[in-house]
């Protein structure tokens, strides 16, 4: 992956459930890279299903990756930030924050709370210089891999990975005096 962005482009493996793995991938970008003043949060996990079909503590999982591991990765990056006076934090969320259906009951509201947790952490640190986005996508990215499993989608079905990285830049490069908070994406065609 990280060899499609650049030669200056490195990738990092870190567990995002585990607190020592989360501050110790940061310490190596840190000292191989520089401190970091923009961080992405794009990991997601969580059970599908219903009421009837899930059980409690099935949901844990989806919170600790979307909530917690983001939490975790924050505080990673937040002391280089304040530091600096400045950063952005850019967390990918999904439309299932937004609505929650029936079939998507852990997911939805594993993302619910991601927001939730998103927009206090924009509420803190926004007058702090550092600038808190949630970019919610509303549709599947036509990553070769998504595209290859759900082959009798039409290409006009996915959200392009492209797009979706504009957006996320454009986000980075706001002026302080006119942030967003939170942006949805969606393909053109989708019905919302």
């Amino acid at each position: 992956m990280a060899s499609a962005i650049g030669n200056t482009a490195r990738g990092y493996s870190v567990d995002v459930t585990d607190n020592s793995s989360m501050q110790e991938v940061f310490d190596e970008i840190a000292q191989e890279q520089g401190p970091v003043d923009t961080l992405i949060y794009n990991a997601g996990n969580a059970r599908w299903g219903n009421v009837d079909s899930i059980k409690a503590d099935e949901l844990l999982p989806g919170f600790d990756v979307n909530v917690a591991g983001l939490i975790r990765a924050v505080q990673a990056v937040l002391p280089a930030m304040r530091s600096a006076g400045q950063g952005n934090v850019i967390v990918v969320g999904a439309g299932a924050a937004l609505r929650g259906r029936p079939d998507t009951l852990g997911f939805a509201a594993a993302k619910a709370a991601q927001r939730s947790v998103c927009q206090s952490l924009a509420r803190q640190l926004g007058p702090e210089g550092i600038h808190v986005a949630l970019l919610i996508l509303d549709g599947v990215v036509d990553i070769p891999s998504t595209m290859q499993r759900m082959a009798d989608k039409p290409k006009e079905f996915f959200l392009s990975a492209d797009g979706t990285a504009d957006a996320a830049f454009a986000l980075t490069q706001q002026n302080r005096q006119a942030w967003t908070f939170e942006l949805d994406l969606r393909p053109f065609g989708e019905r919302w």
